[in-house]
C-alpha cells in the first residue's frame, strides 16, 4: 500500500472558487464587496511572504485588500489604535494582524482588542470559547482546512479515533474542539506525552502540529491511517540548502498511511483559502445575511 497524497494545493483552489462565486451577490446586496484588513508590523521575511499571498488570494476572490505595513518600532498604543479604527470601519469585515509581533508589542493585547465579529483569524477568546462550547463563531483557518481534507478523505468521521499532536491555542486546541464537534474520539497529545507512539499507533487519524522535524515515524503509525501533517520545519543540509519538512516522516509514512498531506502543498494553502471564507462569513453575518449556501 502507498498512501494516497492529499493535494491541499487543489482543493484549496476550488474553496476560492467559491468563495469568488458567492461575492457578487454580497456586493449587489450591500454596495460594495467584502473587505479584508491585513496588518503587518516590521520586517520578518517569512511575515511579508504570507502577506503577499494572503493579498493575492483576496483580489483572486474579488473581495477588497486593505493593507497596513507598520515599522518595526510601532509603539503598542498606535497599534491598538489603528486596530480600534478598523474596528469601526463599516467597510472592514475581516481583521487580520499578521504574526509574530516584535517583542516590545503585547501580541495578546492586540489580539483581544479586535472585534470578535471581524477575527477572521479566530484568535479572540470568545471565538474560542464559542468553538468550545458548540456555538457559531469564527474558527482558526488551519484547523478549519485540516477538517475540510479529512472530511473529503474519510468522510464520516463519528467514532474516529483521532490523535492532534500539539497543543497551541492556533491549531491543536481548536482542532481537538473540531474533531470533537465531528464526534471522533479525540487525544490532545504534545511533546511532552508519554509514549507517543503508543497513542499514534491506535489512531486512526493523526493531525500533527508540534513543530518538530519528523517527530512522527512511520513505524508509529496504524496501517491505514490518515495523517494530516501542520508542521512546517526548515532544515539544512551539508550542502547548506534548506529544505522544508513536517512533522511526520513523510518518506517512512508513505507505505504505512492511507492518505497524507505533503509539505509544502498540503495544509499551508489551505489556511489562506480559510481566511477568506471566514472574511465573507463575517462579511455576511455583519450584514445580517445568511451565510453562503456553497460555505
Amino acid at each position: 500500500m502507498t498512501a494516497a497524497i492529499i493535494d491541499g494545493k487543489a482543493r484549496a483552489a476550488r474553496l476560492v472558487q467559491e468563495v469568488a462565486a458567492a461575492v457578487p451577490a454580497f456586493a449587489a446586496a450591500r454596495g460594495r464587496a467584502p473587505g479584508l484588513a491585513v496588518v503587518l508590523v516590521g520586517d520578518n521575511p517569512a511575515s511579508h511572504v504570507y502577506v503577499r499571498n494572503k493579498l493575492a488570494r483576496t483580489a483572486e476572490a474579488g473581495m477588497r485588500s486593505i493593507e497596513h505595513r507598520l515599522p518595526a518600532d510601532t509603539r503598542e498604543a498606535d497599534l491598538l489604535a489603528l486596530v480600534a479604527a478598523l474596528n469601526a470601519d463599516d467597510a472592514v469585515d475581516g481583521i487580520l494582524v499578521q504574526l509574530p509581533l516584535p517583542g516590545h508589542v503585547d501580541a495578546d493585547k492586540v489580539l483581544v482588542a479586535v472585534d470578535p465579529a471581524k477575527d477572521v483569524d479566530g484568535f479572540h477568546a470568545v471565538n474560542a470559547g464559542r468553538l468550545a462550547t458548540g456555538l457559531p463563531g469564527l474558527v482558526p483557518c488551519t484547523p478549519s482546512g485540516c477538517l475540510i481534507l479529512l472530511k473529503e478523505t474519510v468522510g464520516d468521521l463519528s467514532g474516529a479515533e483521532a490523535l492532534v499532536v500539539g497543543r497551541s491555542n492556533i491549531v491543536g486546541k481548536p482542532m481537538a474542539a473540531l474533531l470533537t464537534a465531528a464526534s471522533a474520539t479525540v487525544t490532545l497529545a504534545h511533546s511532552r506525552t508519554r509514549d507517543l507512539a503508543g497513542h499514534v499507533a491506535r489512531a486512526d487519524v493523526v493531525v500533527a502540529a508540534v513543530g518538530v522535524p519528523e517527530l512522527i515515524r512511520g513505524s508509529w503509525l496504524k496501517p491505514g491511517a490518515v495523517v494530516i501533517d501542520v508542521g512546517m520545519n526548515r532544515l539544512v543540509g551539508a550542502d547548506g540548502k534548506g529544505r522544508l519538512v513536517g512533522d511526520v516522516a513523510f518518506a517512512e509514512a508513505l507505505p504505512v498511511a492511507r492518505a497524507i498531506t505533503p509539505v509544502p502543498g498540503g495544509v499551508g494553502p489551505m489556511t489562506i483559502a480559510c481566511l477568506l471564507r471566514n472574511t465573507l462569513l463575517a462579511a455576511h453575518a455583519r450584514a445580517g445575511l445568511p451565510p453562503p449556501v456553497a460555505l
